[in-house]
């Protein structure tokens, strides 16, 4: 109530009538209630209040009563011109008689025949109402008094402050800490009552420095941050503090180097999110918006959002009643003359929310690359054949189970799943480019599926590869995307990726960073050779133990980020697992790791990756991935009986292998068929990547 302190004169009398009586104080020394607090004397200023008639005073008091508000009826003293603030509500109200209830507790104990009454004051959070009613009478608890004319509405703020409930309170400096409730709020401020830890006393608390305080619901935390003390009330332990945030621009976790342009949408879509302090639905127009952050505008008188303040699920509706539902905090606010602007960043949101977005900004801006939720599966084929990406040999392996690979295209790019994302290049219904990325292991997903032709000399391959890079430099900071790498496998010969992904890569110099590692790549024959492994050898699921042989030769051969990416030792338990995921979306995704070992000796570990038929047309997804750790004393022959005792699994003819390090097979004079590179990037250093893309794509954006 500090707005109350402030002394206001207008010599308005009031009547000797308004003298009260209540029973007398049961014991001497008693202390008034909690909800008195001495006070100057409230008065309006006739020439900076604006009256108000009889009528809407009379609305005012039956709305309060409705939403059960309540008003301040002040008291003078007689003697000594003390000011006591005491809480009434309002009972339903029709004529000019104002009937307010006391709480028994509060009137039978206090004894104000020392004070006359003076006027009751309404506080609607903007504005203060000043009513210079008449006394009538007391009965019990109830007061009557006598509306007057009109009234006077005054201390008029720049933001509507609101009355706040259940809204917990910790406030942190130092050794110090005290908790308590937030009173009320407003975005430049808000007061707490708050009372000291055991350990600790307000003697302690320093109101010139900043204090940590965090706001709290039921649910969540919704802000922390520094504030700095405005003005206190009351003693060592307990105190009403206002408090003012410092950070008037907060950096969102991630921070963006690169943007793209915000877009203005029409009609505008709009945001709706229940306000973790209001604790009601509010529904703001936006005024731009990107595919991971957007503002919206706020009147200043009526203006809510505060920086730093986290909405944990908030709607953005569009026109035709489409909605996606993120989790966003609010980052900045910049007051104008009459309204205030607020920018909120997009913290998280599920994989197909995003791309929805990312749909209607790139449709808003007419381009012809988009991420597609419904491909035409037909003209996907036709470019498919028609680019010779599915070149003769490819398909006489695919051939045979062609009505299954449909199958699986129709559940992964039709049916729009979480898991895999394709960017298209079209025009009239023809593609012209296509790029996709798939979630291949828990926290990582592979780029595949690239290929492009072209049309009146554009290079359409560098179009979708610059937009799927933009795309998944912004879904890499989404913790539900699970993205904390990306994957790609190309042909060495192959200079297009080169250099895009093998020259990041080789410019960087860190493998931390981004890492590449060769493997020869051959297909081998799915029949058991009826042989068993040699005595001292074995072949057995891996252990934590064999897991960190593999990490510690890894490091040592490479450096680089296969070990992570491939998420061998990682625990997720707390996450849906990936297979489960596949599995309730109709598909498969399973990977088993095995320890090839002479006596304690680990020699190779053997993924077995086994996924939907042609989820990958090359089956890097659908085989089997050996890394040799101890390439001078593994045979070939050796590797090979421990190969075929795990094909198996997979039913088909023949089974793709990957072996790293390449060096391995050419060394043991193992026929291979190609090679490829395996690219891996650490998503944490997008910026540095979208700098180097940005270069080499200047030409195409």
């Amino acid at each position: 109530m500090e707005e109350y302190q402030a002394k206001i004169n207008t010599g308005m009398e009031t009547s000797s009538n308004n003298k009260l009586s209540l029973r007398p104080l049961s014991e001497k020394g008693h202390q008034p209630p909690s909800w008195l607090s001495s006070q100057e004397n409230l008065r309006p200023t006739p020439n900076k209040a604006d009256a108000i008639n009889q009528k809407f005073l009379v609305n005012t008091l039956n709305r309060i009563h409705f939403l059960d508000g309540y008003v301040l009826f002040q008291f003078s003293h007689i003697k000594y011109k003390e000011a006591l603030l005491l809480k009434a509500y309002p009972k339903p109200c029709r004529d000019e008689v104002g009937y307010f209830r006391l709480s028994r507790s509060d009137a039978g104990d206090l004894d104000i025949r020392e004070y006359e009454f003076s006027h009751f004051i309404i506080d609607d959070g903007r504005s203060m109402i000043v009513v210079p009613a008449t006394f009538k009478g007391i009965d019990k608890n109830e007061i009557r008094v006598q509306l007057p004319a009109s009234g006077y509405m005054t201390g008029q703020r720049n933001a509507k402050r609101f009355t706040c409930k259940d809204i917990n309170v910790q406030m942190i400096q130092n050794g110090f800490r005290a908790n308590g409730n937030l009173l009320d709020y407003n975005p430049s401020g808000f007061r707490v009552k708050v009372k000291s830890e055991n350990s600790s006393s307000f003697l302690w608390f320093n109101s010139e420095v900043p204090a940590i305080i965090h706001l709290q619901n039921e649910e969540d935390m919704f802000f922390s941050g520094l504030c700095l003390c405005i003005r206190q009330v009351g003693n060592s332990k307990n105190r009403e503090v206002v408090l003012a945030p410092i950070n008037k621009r907060w950096v969102p976790p991630n921070k963006r180097q690169f943007r793209h342009v915000r877009q203005k949408l029409v009609p505008p879509p709009t945001v709706i999110f229940r306000h973790p302090i209001l604790r009601k639905k509010v529904q703001l127009e936006i005024y731009d918006i990107t595919s991971l952050g957007f503002s919206v505008i706020e009147m200043n008188e009526e203006r809510t959002l505060m920086p730093g303040m986290h909405m944990p699920e908030l709607i953005i509706r569009f026109s035709g009643g489409m909605e996606i539902t993120c989790n966003a905090q609010v980052i900045y606010s910049v007051k104008n003359e009459n309204h205030t602007r607020s920018g909120l960043s997009i913290l998280d949101m599920g994989v197909n929310d995003y791309s929805a977005l990312t749909q209607i900004l790139a449709n808003a801006k007419e381009t012809s690359v988009y991420v597609s939720n419904s491909t035409d599966m037909d003209a996907l084929w036709e470019f498919f054949f028609d680019t010779g990406f599915l070149y003769p040999k490819k398909y006489r392996l695919l051939q045979a189970n062609k009505e299954i690979l449909k199958e699986t295209y129709q559940k992964l790019y039709q049916n729009n799943p979480e898991i895999a994302k394709q960017f298209v290049y079209q025009k009239n219904g023809k593609i012209y480019g296509y790029i996709s990325a798939i979630r291949a292991y828990e926290r990582s997903w592979m780029i595949h599926h690239f290929a492009a032709r072209s049309v009146n000399s554009r290079r359409n391959g560098f179009t979708v590869l610059y937009q799927i890079i933009h795309y998944l430099y912004d879904l890499a900071r989404l913790p539900s995307a699970k993205m904390d790498y990306a994957m790609f496998y190309f042909r060495p010969e192959n200079k297009f990726p080169d250099r895009v992904f093998g020259g990041f890569a080789r410019k960087l110099g860190n493998p931390n960073v981004c890492s590449l590692d060769l493997f020869a790549y051959l297909s081998y024959p799915a029949i058991s050779l009826g042989i068993r492994l040699p005595d001292g050898w074995s072949l057995k699921e891996c252990t934590s133990s064999d897991l960190g042989k593999l990490d510690r030769y890894y490091r040592h051969s490479s450096g680089g980020l296969l070990v992570d990416a491939l998420c061998l030792e990682k625990d997720y338990s707390d996450e849906e697992p990936l297979g489960e995921i596949y599995s309730r979306l109709g598909l498969i995704r399973e990977w088993k790791i095995y320890a090839l070992k002479f006596e304690d000796v680990l020699n190779a570990v053997l993924v077995v990756n086994q996924s939907e038929f042609g989820i990958n047309f090359s089956e890097l997804l659908r085989g089997i991935k050996v890394i040799v750790t101890n390439p001078e004393n593994l045979p070939w022959n050796i590797l090979s009986i421990g190969i075929s005792q795990l094909i198996g699994v997979y039913g088909s003819n023949r089974v793709p292998l990957l072996v790293y390090p390449f060096e391995y097979v050419k060394d043991k004079n193992v026929p291979y068929e190609k090679q490829y590179q395996l690219w891996i990037m650490n998503t944490r250093f997008g910026n540095e990547y979208m700098q180097f893309a940005e270069n080499k794509f200047k030409d195409v954006h």
